[in-house]
């Protein structure tokens, strides 16, 4: 089946987000390690980051990935866009691995091929959204009974981790900081993928911005971004690049398409076996990260035996040295 041509524009895009975000997780790290050193770090509460270089070289660079993934989201089905984020796990690995010296070993290249194959098989056999004309008809599915309890579950999960889990168990267990942006995450895609129509109905002679639910969705993800922000930077001050870049991805993925799925209704148009390969690739996404989180630490010398994919050859003369 020949792919539209604005599901080609679409996906031209979030290809290119995910390298531009990809490269920002590595950049903005180095930039908080920097920051980490002469002030107080993000992972501790402070906002020294903000006088450093390399993470607003790092910050500029995400901004760059989100807005070609925002427009992607007014081409192409959420479905679709989403899974591909899959590419800057790979990037950010392998750039860690280079940049910050945080080791990447096969297990870890596995991980990241798993999670690749389970992306692509969810793309391959993904519902086709449905035609949305205008943003009232986004409005009208965003208040459907599902969506609403959905949104107030989201709302209530992700006060109890900002207030009651992230400042105990937050620096110590990065599945805390991760949900509270995943779930925000999935909420925020909805609001993108409204504004973008709106964006492009407008620009085709269409004004949407005199209506109330585009300002709406318009704040929701002015909001919820600058959240995310603020926790994915403590996350990624306190925890290994290489785990942070496919955990997110994964639940970030998993809830977007829930969302998705609840606010349009995906799986009408699916038979059984599509919804079955669906799930398939769900578990293959889901192996891949307990791979790489299982494996994080392989690149410490004292913990793990198995050499890192690039590695340099030993020298043969060293024995002898020491000797």
């Amino acid at each position: 089946m020949v792919m539209s041509s604005d599901n080609v524009h679409g996906l031209v895009l979030a290809l290119s987000s995910s390298v531009f975000i990809g490269s920002s997780f590595i950049v903005k790290k180095k930039g908080l390690k920097k920051a980490g050193i002469t002030g107080v770090r993000a992972g501790s509460g402070g906002y020294s980051y903000l006088y450093e270089p390399w993470w607003w070289v790092g910050m500029i660079t995400m901004i760059v990935g989100e807005i070609a993934n925002f427009a992607a989201y007014a081409y192409a089905p959420a479905i679709l866009v989403t899974p591909l984020g899959a590419l800057s796990i790979i990037f950010s690995a392998v750039l860690a691995h280079f940049i910050l010296e945080e080791k990447l070993h096969i297990f870890g290249v596995l991980g990241c091929v798993l999670c690749v194959v389970g992306s692509t098989s969810i793309v391959l056999h993904a519902p086709k959204e449905r035609d949305i004309e205008s943003v009232k008809q986004l409005w009208r599915l965003a208040t459907q009974p599902g969506f609403i309890v959905y949104t107030v579950v989201v709302l209530i999960v992700v006060g109890v981790l900002i207030f009651c889990y992230a400042p105990r168990y937050g620096p110590t267990n990065m599945m805390v900081y991760i949900g509270i942006c995943s779930l925000m995450g999935s909420l925020t895609v909805m609001s993108v993928k409204a504004l973008g129509i709106a964006l492009k109905l407008t620009f085709s002679g269409m004004n949407q911005f005199i209506y109330f639910p585009t300002w709406f969705f318009t704040i929701v993800v002015i909001c919820f971004s600058l959240m995310q922000i603020n926790f994915l930077n403590k996350a990624l001050d306190t925890f290994n690049t290489a785990v942070i870049s496919p955990v997110y991805y994964v639940m970030f993925t998993t809830f977007t398409i829930l969302a998705s799925m609840i606010m349009f209704k995906d799986w009408d148009s699916q038979n059984a076996s599509q919804i079955v390969t669906e799930l398939c690739g769900f578990v293959t996404i889901l192996s891949g990260t307990f791979l790489l989180h299982k494996t994080k630490d392989m690149g410490d010398e004292k913990t793990s035996n198995t050499p890192p994919v690039f590695s340099s050859p030993p020298n043969p003369n060293s024995n002898a040295n020491d000797g």
